[in-house]
């Protein structure tokens, strides 16, 4: 049961709320740079998945990285189908607030989006970011190819190093696969409510919890060459 259990602990998938089997209605097009949220994408670009508390400021943050095609904000790492905020917000379905970042490799490359990614938030909280507190505040990466994984694995043993020498705490960070398939995978990607994409260019002045630890990760962007 899950009752007398708190936001702090990710529920089973007994324990977990039962969801639907509609996907969420997702805009036609991305409200910065008019690409479409949803596949097909251009060939050659993959896609990358990131939690990093808030999701609002974590997919500008993503957005404006030169080399990013599109980006969309949803729900991963959660066990209900096609979770609403409000539930996910409950802390019963599991999932963590999160960016789907779909980049072309030639001009951005994944170790350069993990930069992005471990420089934008303190990385060490478990789940919370900030003042924001719940397992839907957790950091984590989905990784989406065997390259990808070699490459977070690689980057959080390095960060988590300049983290400790700065005198920070461990490293907290989910990583898991994001394909349901693979053994432990994370489940798909759900898309959140048209209000939260884009949010805060709809709103400039929005709320934007994000908050770095000011540790450099060391990979160079290298963005403008």
């Amino acid at each position: 049961m899950w009752f007398g259990k708190d936001k702090l602990t990710v529920p089973t998938p007994d324990e977990a709320l039962p969801g639907r089997d509609a996907t969420m209605p997702v805009p036609d097009a991305h409200h910065v740079n008019g690409h479409p949220l949803t596949p097909p994408y251009p060939d050659g670009f993959e896609t990358a998945v990131f939690g990093m508390g808030c999701f609002w400021g974590a997919e500008r943050l993503f957005w404006q990285t030169p080399g990013v095609y599109t980006t969309a904000v949803g729900y991963a790492g959660g066990t209900t189908p096609n979770p609403t905020y409000e539930e996910v917000c409950s802390g019963r379905t599991g999932h963590t607030e999160a960016v789907l970042v779909v980049y072309d490799p030639a001009i951005v490359t994944y170790d350069q989006l993990l930069k992005v990614f471990w420089e934008g938030h303190d990385p060490t909280q478990g789940m919370r970011q900030g003042n924001d507190v719940g397992t839907q505040y957790r950091s984590a990466v989905y990784w989406t190819t065997p390259q990808q994984r070699e490459a977070v694995v690689r980057s959080r043993d390095t960060y988590a190093e300049r983290l400790r020498s700065a005198g920070f705490g461990d490293v907290t960070t989910e990583l898991r696969p994001l394909s349901p398939s693979e053994q432990g995978g994370a489940g798909p990607f759900f898309y959140a409510e048209e209000y939260h994409q884009q949010y805060l260019h709809k709103v400039p002045h929005g709320y934007c919890g994000l908050g770095g630890t000011g540790v450099a990760c060391g990979t160079r962007l290298n963005l403008d060459q």
